[in-house]
Protein backbone atom coordinates (compact mmCIF):
# COMPACT_ATOMS: atom_id res chain seq x y z
CA UNK A 1 0.00 0.00 0.00
CA UNK A 2 1.24 2.83 -1.03
CA UNK A 3 1.95 6.35 1.16
CA UNK A 4 -1.05 8.15 -0.11
CA UNK A 5 -3.20 5.22 -0.27
CA UNK A 6 -3.62 5.71 3.73
CA UNK A 7 -5.35 9.11 3.53
CA UNK A 8 -8.29 7.04 2.11
CA UNK A 9 -10.02 5.19 5.28
CA UNK A 10 -11.11 2.42 3.49
CA UNK A 11 -7.35 1.60 3.00
CA UNK A 12 -7.20 0.84 7.01
CA UNK A 13 -5.98 -2.16 7.30
CA UNK A 14 -8.21 -2.40 10.55
CA UNK A 15 -11.01 -1.97 8.42
CA UNK A 16 -10.20 -5.43 6.69
CA UNK A 17 -11.94 -8.68 8.90
CA UNK A 18 -9.07 -10.77 8.29
CA UNK A 19 -6.47 -8.46 8.78
CA UNK A 20 -8.08 -7.43 12.29
CA UNK A 21 -8.51 -11.44 12.77
CA UNK A 22 -4.07 -11.75 12.18
CA UNK A 23 -3.84 -8.50 14.76
CA UNK A 24 -6.46 -9.84 17.40
CA UNK A 25 -4.37 -13.32 17.39
CA UNK A 26 -0.65 -11.64 17.44
CA UNK A 27 -1.86 -9.61 21.04
CA UNK A 28 -3.18 -13.13 22.54
CA UNK A 29 0.35 -14.41 21.51
CA UNK A 30 1.95 -11.66 22.81
CA UNK A 31 0.12 -11.38 26.04
CA UNK A 32 1.41 -15.14 26.32
CA UNK A 33 4.53 -14.66 25.92
CA UNK A 34 5.08 -11.39 28.30
CA UNK A 35 3.27 -13.67 30.83
CA UNK A 36 5.45 -16.57 30.50
CA UNK A 37 8.52 -15.07 29.82
CA UNK A 38 8.31 -12.62 32.92
CA UNK A 39 7.22 -14.89 35.83
CA UNK A 40 9.85 -17.90 34.58
CA UNK A 41 12.85 -15.57 33.66
CA UNK A 42 11.97 -12.02 34.93
CA UNK A 43 12.52 -10.50 31.51
CA UNK A 44 9.90 -9.26 28.73
CA UNK A 45 11.76 -9.27 24.83
CA UNK A 46 11.45 -7.54 22.33
CA UNK A 47 8.70 -9.10 20.01
CA UNK A 48 8.41 -6.17 17.75
CA UNK A 49 10.38 -7.98 15.03
CA UNK A 50 8.53 -11.30 15.61
CA UNK A 51 5.28 -9.54 14.56
CA UNK A 52 6.58 -7.81 11.28
CA UNK A 53 8.31 -11.56 10.30
CA UNK A 54 5.21 -13.36 11.27
CA UNK A 55 3.10 -10.75 8.74
CA UNK A 56 6.20 -11.12 6.15
CA UNK A 57 5.93 -14.77 6.15
CA UNK A 58 2.08 -14.64 5.58
CA UNK A 59 2.48 -12.34 2.15
CA UNK A 60 4.53 -15.11 0.92
CA UNK A 61 1.31 -17.81 0.81
CA UNK A 62 1.09 -17.69 -2.78
CA UNK A 63 -2.85 -16.82 -2.41
CA UNK A 64 -5.00 -14.22 -3.15
CA UNK A 65 -6.32 -13.97 0.98
CA UNK A 66 -2.83 -13.24 2.11
CA UNK A 67 -1.59 -10.37 -0.48
CA UNK A 68 -2.46 -7.74 2.00
CA UNK A 69 -0.02 -8.55 4.18
CA UNK A 70 2.53 -6.80 1.27
CA UNK A 71 1.62 -3.82 2.75
CA UNK A 72 4.78 -2.22 4.84
CA UNK A 73 1.73 -0.69 6.76
CA UNK A 74 -0.19 -3.92 7.69
CA UNK A 75 3.18 -5.22 8.84
CA UNK A 76 3.71 -2.52 11.05
CA UNK A 77 0.26 -2.54 12.58
CA UNK A 78 1.53 -6.52 12.97
CA UNK A 79 4.67 -5.17 15.15
CA UNK A 80 2.68 -2.63 17.17
CA UNK A 81 0.01 -5.06 18.47
CA UNK A 82 2.55 -7.93 19.35
CA UNK A 83 4.79 -5.59 21.51
CA UNK A 84 2.51 -3.80 23.44
CA UNK A 85 0.59 -6.58 24.39
CA UNK A 86 3.71 -8.66 25.24
CA UNK A 87 4.76 -5.28 27.31
CA UNK A 88 1.75 -3.92 28.48
CA UNK A 89 0.81 -7.81 29.98
CA UNK A 90 3.77 -8.40 32.23
CA UNK A 91 5.39 -4.69 32.70
CA UNK A 92 2.16 -2.81 33.12
CA UNK A 93 -0.43 -5.54 34.41
CA UNK A 94 1.27 -8.31 35.48
CA UNK A 95 4.06 -7.09 37.22
CA UNK A 96 2.27 -4.52 39.84
CA UNK A 97 -0.88 -6.86 40.51
CA UNK A 98 2.55 -9.53 42.23
CA UNK A 99 3.36 -6.68 44.76
CA UNK A 100 0.39 -7.04 46.85
CA UNK A 101 -0.17 -10.64 46.30
CA UNK A 102 3.74 -11.20 47.62
CA UNK A 103 3.13 -8.91 50.85
CA UNK A 104 0.06 -11.14 51.48
CA UNK A 105 -2.23 -8.32 50.70
CA UNK A 106 -4.96 -10.59 48.45
CA UNK A 107 -8.04 -7.67 48.73
CA UNK A 108 -5.70 -5.16 46.86
CA UNK A 109 -5.22 -7.19 43.65
CA UNK A 110 -8.29 -6.44 41.84
CA UNK A 111 -8.47 -2.41 42.46
CA UNK A 112 -4.42 -2.61 41.38
CA UNK A 113 -5.16 -4.32 38.26
CA UNK A 114 -8.31 -1.94 37.25
CA UNK A 115 -5.69 1.22 38.10
CA UNK A 116 -2.83 -0.22 36.26
CA UNK A 117 -5.19 -1.07 33.79
CA UNK A 118 -6.51 2.26 33.44
CA UNK A 119 -2.95 4.02 33.86
CA UNK A 120 -1.29 1.31 30.78
CA UNK A 121 -3.94 2.77 28.76
CA UNK A 122 -3.62 6.10 29.19
CA UNK A 123 -0.24 5.99 29.09
CA UNK A 124 0.04 4.76 25.29
CA UNK A 125 -2.42 7.49 24.91
CA UNK A 126 -0.18 9.94 26.07
CA UNK A 127 3.02 9.18 24.00
CA UNK A 128 0.71 9.24 21.09
CA UNK A 129 -0.09 12.62 21.75
CA UNK A 130 3.57 13.69 22.53
CA UNK A 131 5.06 11.83 20.06
CA UNK A 132 6.95 13.82 17.66
CA UNK A 133 6.78 17.23 19.69
CA UNK A 134 9.65 19.14 21.32
CA UNK A 135 9.94 16.24 24.26
CA UNK A 136 9.82 13.47 22.12
CA UNK A 137 10.86 14.27 18.18
CA UNK A 138 10.18 11.38 16.06
CA UNK A 139 13.47 12.49 14.72
CA UNK A 140 15.48 11.26 18.09
CA UNK A 141 16.75 7.75 18.06
CA UNK A 142 14.28 5.13 19.33
CA UNK A 143 16.44 2.15 17.95
CA UNK A 144 13.93 -0.78 18.12
CA UNK A 145 11.48 1.30 16.16
CA UNK A 146 14.40 2.21 13.41
CA UNK A 147 15.53 -1.52 13.62
CA UNK A 148 11.87 -2.55 12.98
CA UNK A 149 11.16 0.06 10.23
CA UNK A 150 14.31 -1.03 8.57
CA UNK A 151 13.45 -4.96 8.72
CA UNK A 152 10.27 -3.97 6.99
CA UNK A 153 11.83 -1.79 4.49
CA UNK A 154 14.44 -4.25 3.38
CA UNK A 155 12.15 -7.62 3.13
CA UNK A 156 9.78 -5.15 0.63
CA UNK A 157 12.39 -3.43 -1.57
CA UNK A 158 15.24 -6.42 -1.31
CA UNK A 159 18.47 -5.63 -3.26
CA UNK A 160 21.78 -4.52 -1.61
CA UNK A 161 20.23 -3.02 1.23
CA UNK A 162 18.03 -6.31 2.37
CA UNK A 163 21.67 -8.07 2.13
CA UNK A 164 22.97 -5.56 4.54
CA UNK A 165 20.48 -6.11 6.69
CA UNK A 166 20.66 -9.98 6.66
CA UNK A 167 24.28 -9.42 7.30
CA UNK A 168 23.13 -7.25 10.16
CA UNK A 169 21.24 -9.88 11.15
CA UNK A 170 23.65 -12.48 11.25
CA UNK A 171 26.55 -10.89 12.60
CA UNK A 172 23.25 -9.80 15.49
CA UNK A 173 22.73 -13.64 16.15
CA UNK A 174 26.24 -14.56 16.19
CA UNK A 175 27.60 -12.41 18.95
CA UNK A 176 24.42 -12.56 20.42
CA UNK A 177 25.30 -16.33 21.20
CA UNK A 178 28.68 -15.03 22.38
CA UNK A 179 26.86 -13.21 25.01
CA UNK A 180 27.89 -9.90 23.42
CA UNK A 181 25.07 -7.36 23.78
CA UNK A 182 24.16 -6.58 20.25
CA UNK A 183 20.92 -4.10 20.59
CA UNK A 184 23.75 -1.91 22.63
CA UNK A 185 26.01 -2.30 20.33
CA UNK A 186 23.72 -1.26 17.20
CA UNK A 187 22.53 1.40 19.01
CA UNK A 188 25.60 2.63 19.37
CA UNK A 189 25.57 3.58 15.90
CA UNK A 190 22.12 5.00 15.96
CA UNK A 191 21.50 6.90 18.92
CA UNK A 192 22.65 10.50 20.13
CA UNK A 193 26.71 10.01 20.51
CA UNK A 194 26.29 12.25 23.69
CA UNK A 195 23.64 10.59 25.68
CA UNK A 196 24.46 7.03 24.80
CA UNK A 197 28.85 7.65 25.55
CA UNK A 198 27.37 9.07 29.14
CA UNK A 199 24.89 5.27 28.78
CA UNK A 200 28.27 3.83 28.78
CA UNK A 201 30.38 5.41 30.48
CA UNK A 202 27.72 4.96 33.15
CA UNK A 203 27.87 0.65 32.60
CA UNK A 204 31.81 1.02 32.52
CA UNK A 205 31.42 2.84 36.07
CA UNK A 206 28.72 0.62 37.56
CA UNK A 207 30.96 -2.41 36.48
CA UNK A 208 34.12 -1.74 37.58
CA UNK A 209 33.75 0.93 40.73
CA UNK A 210 33.76 -2.73 43.18
CA UNK A 211 36.59 -4.38 41.61
CA UNK A 212 38.84 -1.79 41.22
CA UNK A 213 37.50 0.60 43.93
CA UNK A 214 35.85 -1.38 46.33
CA UNK A 215 32.76 0.74 45.98
CA UNK A 216 28.87 -0.99 45.37
CA UNK A 217 27.34 1.85 43.61
CA UNK A 218 24.01 0.03 44.29
CA UNK A 219 24.64 -0.54 47.89
CA UNK A 220 25.84 3.13 48.51
CA UNK A 221 22.72 4.51 46.53
CA UNK A 222 24.59 6.38 44.05
CA UNK A 223 22.85 5.36 40.85
CA UNK A 224 19.63 6.29 42.52
CA UNK A 225 20.63 9.59 43.88
CA UNK A 226 22.10 10.27 40.54
CA UNK A 227 18.98 9.81 38.77
CA UNK A 228 16.58 11.59 41.54
CA UNK A 229 18.83 14.74 40.47
CA UNK A 230 19.27 14.51 37.09
CA UNK A 231 15.11 13.41 36.37
CA UNK A 232 14.10 16.38 38.46
CA UNK A 233 16.34 18.95 36.43
CA UNK A 234 14.91 16.81 33.12
CA UNK A 235 11.39 17.81 34.34
CA UNK A 236 11.91 21.16 34.81
CA UNK A 237 13.67 21.21 31.29
CA UNK A 238 10.62 19.36 29.82
CA UNK A 239 9.05 22.46 31.58
CA UNK A 240 10.69 24.88 29.52
CA UNK A 241 11.01 23.46 26.36
CA UNK A 242 6.72 23.42 26.55
CA UNK A 243 6.85 27.37 27.89
CA UNK A 244 9.43 28.26 25.12
CA UNK A 245 7.92 30.03 22.10
CA UNK A 246 9.42 29.53 18.92
CA UNK A 247 8.37 29.75 15.47
CA UNK A 248 11.16 27.53 14.08
CA UNK A 249 10.55 24.86 16.60
CA UNK A 250 6.93 24.71 15.86
CA UNK A 251 7.76 24.39 11.98
CA UNK A 252 9.60 21.01 12.97
CA UNK A 253 6.90 19.04 14.10
CA UNK A 254 3.50 17.31 13.66
CA UNK A 255 2.46 17.87 16.95
CA UNK A 256 2.18 21.85 18.10
CA UNK A 257 3.45 22.95 21.13
CA UNK A 258 -0.31 23.45 22.53
CA UNK A 259 -0.86 19.59 21.79
CA UNK A 260 1.78 19.09 24.55
CA UNK A 261 0.49 21.28 26.99
CA UNK A 262 -2.93 19.93 26.66
CA UNK A 263 -1.45 16.44 26.90
CA UNK A 264 0.44 17.07 29.82
CA UNK A 265 -2.46 18.60 31.57
CA UNK A 266 -4.74 15.47 30.68
CA UNK A 267 -1.84 13.08 31.87
CA UNK A 268 -2.01 15.02 34.93
CA UNK A 269 -5.16 15.01 35.55
CA UNK A 270 -6.03 11.42 34.64
CA UNK A 271 -2.78 10.32 36.86
CA UNK A 272 -4.13 12.24 39.96
CA UNK A 273 -7.62 10.58 39.21
CA UNK A 274 -6.39 6.94 39.26
CA UNK A 275 -4.01 7.74 42.25
CA UNK A 276 -7.30 8.55 44.08
CA UNK A 277 -9.28 5.78 42.83
CA UNK A 278 -6.29 3.27 44.13
CA UNK A 279 -6.00 5.00 47.51
CA UNK A 280 -9.73 4.47 47.89
CA UNK A 281 -10.39 1.56 46.85
CA UNK A 282 -7.34 0.16 48.42
CA UNK A 283 -8.93 1.06 51.79
CA UNK A 284 -5.91 3.54 52.21
CA UNK A 285 -8.13 6.19 54.10
CA UNK A 286 -7.86 4.06 56.94
CA UNK A 287 -4.43 3.95 57.96
CA UNK A 288 -3.30 7.28 56.82
CA UNK A 289 -4.68 10.52 58.18
CA UNK A 290 -6.57 13.13 55.89
CA UNK A 291 -3.48 14.97 54.81
CA UNK A 292 -1.58 12.23 54.67
CA UNK A 293 -3.66 10.31 52.23
CA UNK A 294 -4.00 13.77 50.33
CA UNK A 295 -0.03 14.02 49.79
CA UNK A 296 0.00 10.20 48.99
CA UNK A 297 -2.27 10.74 46.19
CA UNK A 298 -0.43 13.86 44.85
CA UNK A 299 3.31 12.38 45.65
CA UNK A 300 1.70 8.74 43.83
CA UNK A 301 0.62 10.89 40.56
CA UNK A 302 3.95 12.88 40.30
CA UNK A 303 5.92 9.87 41.00
CA UNK A 304 3.68 7.77 37.74
CA UNK A 305 4.30 11.14 36.02
CA UNK A 306 8.26 11.09 36.56
CA UNK A 307 8.48 7.34 36.16
CA UNK A 308 6.87 8.06 32.73
CA UNK A 309 8.79 10.53 31.31
CA UNK A 310 11.91 9.27 32.85
CA UNK A 311 11.59 6.09 31.33
CA UNK A 312 10.44 7.57 27.34
CA UNK A 313 13.51 10.10 27.63
CA UNK A 314 15.20 6.81 28.49
CA UNK A 315 13.98 4.66 25.54
CA UNK A 316 14.48 7.05 22.55
CA UNK A 317 17.87 8.06 22.99
CA UNK A 318 19.01 4.31 23.93
CA UNK A 319 16.69 1.94 23.67
CA UNK A 320 17.59 0.62 26.77
CA UNK A 321 14.71 1.88 29.45
CA UNK A 322 15.29 1.05 32.94
CA UNK A 323 11.42 1.17 34.52
CA UNK A 324 12.04 -1.05 37.21
CA UNK A 325 14.91 0.93 38.55
CA UNK A 326 13.19 4.03 38.95
CA UNK A 327 9.88 2.41 40.33
CA UNK A 328 12.31 1.16 43.13
CA UNK A 329 13.49 5.15 43.53
CA UNK A 330 10.39 6.61 44.13
CA UNK A 331 9.42 4.08 46.08
CA UNK A 332 12.55 4.65 48.21
CA UNK A 333 11.65 8.48 48.66
CA UNK A 334 8.25 7.07 49.63
CA UNK A 335 9.05 5.59 52.51
CA UNK A 336 11.52 7.84 53.04
CA UNK A 337 8.38 10.47 53.82
CA UNK A 338 6.85 7.79 55.95
CA UNK A 339 4.22 6.47 53.96
CA UNK A 340 3.02 2.83 55.58
CA UNK A 341 3.25 -0.42 53.77
CA UNK A 342 -0.08 -0.64 52.32
CA UNK A 343 -0.12 3.01 50.79
CA UNK A 344 3.99 1.86 49.54
CA UNK A 345 2.35 -1.36 48.04
CA UNK A 346 -0.47 0.63 45.79
CA UNK A 347 2.20 3.77 45.01
CA UNK A 348 4.84 1.11 43.89
CA UNK A 349 2.34 -0.85 41.66
CA UNK A 350 0.73 2.13 40.18
CA UNK A 351 4.15 3.74 39.31
CA UNK A 352 5.58 0.50 37.70
CA UNK A 353 3.15 0.49 35.29
CA UNK A 354 3.46 3.71 33.80
CA UNK A 355 6.34 3.55 31.57
CA UNK A 356 6.99 0.74 29.47
CA UNK A 357 3.49 1.15 27.20
CA UNK A 358 4.75 4.71 27.00
CA UNK A 359 8.17 3.91 25.54
CA UNK A 360 6.88 0.83 23.71
CA UNK A 361 4.48 2.94 21.59
CA UNK A 362 7.14 5.34 20.80
CA UNK A 363 9.44 2.53 19.40
CA UNK A 364 6.22 1.75 17.63
CA UNK A 365 5.31 5.43 16.18
CA UNK A 366 9.17 5.40 15.03
CA UNK A 367 8.99 2.29 12.78
CA UNK A 368 5.58 3.80 11.40
CA UNK A 369 7.19 7.25 10.96
CA UNK A 370 10.05 5.63 8.86
CA UNK A 371 7.57 3.50 7.00
CA UNK A 372 5.52 6.67 6.09
CA UNK A 373 8.20 8.88 4.59
CA UNK A 374 9.11 10.48 7.81
CA UNK A 375 6.34 12.62 7.99
CA UNK A 376 6.97 14.19 4.66
CA UNK A 377 2.83 13.91 3.37
CA UNK A 378 1.76 15.08 6.86
CA UNK A 379 -1.82 13.89 6.32
CA UNK A 380 -0.88 10.45 5.96
CA UNK A 381 1.71 10.28 8.59
CA UNK A 382 -1.29 11.59 11.31
CA UNK A 383 -3.84 9.15 10.36
CA UNK A 384 -1.40 6.45 9.77
CA UNK A 385 -0.29 7.26 13.52
CA UNK A 386 -4.04 7.19 14.78
CA UNK A 387 -4.95 3.58 13.05
CA UNK A 388 -1.39 2.57 15.07
CA UNK A 389 -2.59 4.23 18.44
CA UNK A 390 -6.38 2.15 17.67
CA UNK A 391 -4.00 -1.08 16.88
CA UNK A 392 -2.13 -0.89 20.22
CA UNK A 393 -4.84 -0.16 21.89
CA UNK A 394 -7.09 -3.66 20.48
CA UNK A 395 -3.41 -4.92 21.90
CA UNK A 396 -3.81 -3.29 25.50
CA UNK A 397 -7.71 -4.39 25.37
CA UNK A 398 -6.61 -8.12 24.71
CA UNK A 399 -3.60 -8.09 27.43
CA UNK A 400 -6.26 -7.18 30.04
CA UNK A 401 -8.69 -10.42 30.44
CA UNK A 402 -5.65 -12.92 29.57
CA UNK A 403 -3.57 -10.95 32.42
CA UNK A 404 -6.57 -11.47 34.76
CA UNK A 405 -6.92 -15.15 33.37
CA UNK A 406 -3.61 -16.28 33.74
CA UNK A 407 -2.51 -14.45 36.96
CA UNK A 408 -4.89 -17.31 38.92
CA UNK A 409 -2.92 -20.05 37.95
CA UNK A 410 0.84 -18.46 37.98
CA UNK A 411 0.35 -17.36 41.32
CA UNK A 412 -1.39 -20.33 42.72
CA UNK A 413 1.83 -22.02 41.46
CA UNK A 414 4.06 -18.87 43.11
CA UNK A 415 5.16 -17.96 39.98
CA UNK A 416 5.86 -14.08 40.51
CA UNK A 417 7.82 -11.59 38.40
CA UNK A 418 11.31 -11.61 40.62
CA UNK A 419 11.25 -7.77 40.38
CA UNK A 420 7.70 -8.17 42.50
CA UNK A 421 9.79 -9.82 45.40
CA UNK A 422 12.63 -7.10 45.31
CA UNK A 423 10.20 -4.46 46.21
CA UNK A 424 8.07 -6.34 48.67
CA UNK A 425 10.99 -7.19 50.84
CA UNK A 426 12.04 -3.20 50.10
CA UNK A 427 8.98 -2.15 51.40
CA UNK A 428 9.19 -4.58 54.73
CA UNK A 429 12.57 -3.13 55.10
CA UNK A 430 11.75 0.18 55.40
CA UNK A 431 14.14 2.93 56.06
CA UNK A 432 17.81 2.23 56.12
CA UNK A 433 20.18 4.40 57.71
CA UNK A 434 21.85 7.00 54.90
CA UNK A 435 19.44 6.52 51.80
CA UNK A 436 18.19 10.08 52.46
CA UNK A 437 21.93 11.52 52.72
CA UNK A 438 23.45 9.69 50.07
CA UNK A 439 20.37 10.36 48.07
CA UNK A 440 20.71 14.32 48.48
CA UNK A 441 24.51 13.89 48.23
CA UNK A 442 23.88 12.29 44.99
CA UNK A 443 21.34 14.09 43.54
CA UNK A 444 23.63 17.40 42.91
CA UNK A 445 26.13 15.88 40.46
CA UNK A 446 23.46 14.17 38.97
CA UNK A 447 21.33 17.59 38.63
CA UNK A 448 24.37 19.44 37.42
CA UNK A 449 25.34 16.84 34.54
CA UNK A 450 21.81 16.54 33.10
CA UNK A 451 21.64 20.63 34.00
CA UNK A 452 25.06 21.42 31.56
CA UNK A 453 23.89 18.19 28.85
CA UNK A 454 20.59 20.07 28.35
CA UNK A 455 17.28 18.80 27.40
CA UNK A 456 18.40 17.35 24.07
CA UNK A 457 21.34 15.57 25.24
CA UNK A 458 19.88 14.09 28.22
CA UNK A 459 23.86 13.51 29.68
CA UNK A 460 22.47 13.35 33.36
CA UNK A 461 19.49 10.77 33.07
CA UNK A 462 21.27 8.43 30.42
CA UNK A 463 24.21 8.48 32.85
CA UNK A 464 22.32 7.47 35.91
CA UNK A 465 20.55 4.75 34.04
CA UNK A 466 24.01 3.14 33.21
CA UNK A 467 24.85 3.06 36.49
CA UNK A 468 21.52 1.57 37.36
CA UNK A 469 22.29 -1.37 34.78
CA UNK A 470 25.30 -4.07 35.89
CA UNK A 471 26.44 -5.29 32.25
CA UNK A 472 30.14 -4.58 31.69
CA UNK A 473 29.72 -5.96 28.29
CA UNK A 474 27.39 -3.91 27.42
CA UNK A 475 29.41 -1.07 28.44
CA UNK A 476 32.07 -1.99 26.01
CA UNK A 477 29.53 -2.49 23.36
CA UNK A 478 28.30 0.97 23.44
CA UNK A 479 32.12 2.47 23.62
CA UNK A 480 32.88 0.34 20.67
CA UNK A 481 29.91 0.82 18.95
CA UNK A 482 30.99 4.77 19.08
CA UNK A 483 34.49 4.50 18.30
CA UNK A 484 33.55 2.71 15.35
CA UNK A 485 30.58 5.12 14.02
CA UNK A 486 33.15 7.94 14.35
CA UNK A 487 35.76 6.06 12.27
CA UNK A 488 33.17 5.15 9.92
CA UNK A 489 31.49 8.60 9.49
CA UNK A 490 35.69 10.22 9.14
CA UNK A 491 36.45 7.87 6.53
CA UNK A 492 33.33 7.53 4.29
CA UNK A 493 31.61 10.86 5.66
CA UNK A 494 28.06 11.24 5.21
CA UNK A 495 27.62 8.20 2.42
CA UNK A 496 28.86 5.93 4.98
CA UNK A 497 25.84 6.69 7.58
CA UNK A 498 22.93 4.84 5.88
CA UNK A 499 24.68 1.59 5.23
CA UNK A 500 25.86 1.48 8.93
CA UNK A 501 22.47 2.33 10.07
CA UNK A 502 21.15 -0.77 7.90
CA UNK A 503 23.53 -2.62 9.54
CA UNK A 504 22.96 -1.43 13.05
CA UNK A 505 19.27 -1.99 12.61
CA UNK A 506 20.07 -5.68 11.79
CA UNK A 507 22.47 -6.14 14.78
CA UNK A 508 19.29 -5.16 17.11
CA UNK A 509 17.18 -6.99 14.68
CA UNK A 510 19.48 -10.06 15.33
CA UNK A 511 19.84 -9.81 19.15
CA UNK A 512 16.08 -9.02 19.73
CA UNK A 513 15.29 -12.80 17.71
CA UNK A 514 18.06 -14.27 19.46
CA UNK A 515 16.54 -13.11 22.98
CA UNK A 516 13.01 -14.05 22.17
CA UNK A 517 13.59 -17.70 20.98
CA UNK A 518 16.66 -17.86 23.81
CA UNK A 519 14.11 -16.55 26.60
CA UNK A 520 11.35 -19.14 25.06
CA UNK A 521 13.29 -22.23 25.09
CA UNK A 522 14.50 -21.55 28.57
CA UNK A 523 11.32 -21.11 30.36
CA UNK A 524 10.66 -24.73 28.57
CA UNK A 525 13.18 -26.08 30.36
CA UNK A 526 11.97 -24.81 33.63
Amino acid sequence: MAQHELQNNKQNPLRDVGTLIVMVLLSLLGAIIGVQLITTLGVTPNTSIIGALFAMLLARIPMQAFQRYRSIHTQNLAQTVISSATFGAANSLLMPIAIPYVMGQPQLILPMFIGVSVAMLLDAYLLYRLFDTKVFPASNAWPPGVAAAEAIKAGDKGGRQAWLLVAGVIVGLGGAMLKIPMAAFGTAFIGNIWALSMFGIGLLIRAYAQPLAGMDLNAMYIPHGMMVGAGLVSLIQVVQVVRAKNAEAKASFTQPTTEVRKALGLGAFGYIAIAALLALAGGLYSEMSLGMLIAFIVYAAFAAFFHELIVGIAAMHSGWFPAFAVALITLIVGILIGFPPLALCVLTGFTAATGPAFADMGFDLKAGFILRGYGKDLQAELLGRRIQLFAALIAFVIAIPVVWYAHIGYFAQDLVPPVARVYAKTIQAGAQPGIAYSLMIWAIPGALIQLIGGPKRQLGVLLATGLLINSVMAGWAVITGIVLRIIIIRIWGEKGRTPMEILAAGFIAGDALYSFFNSIFSSKAK
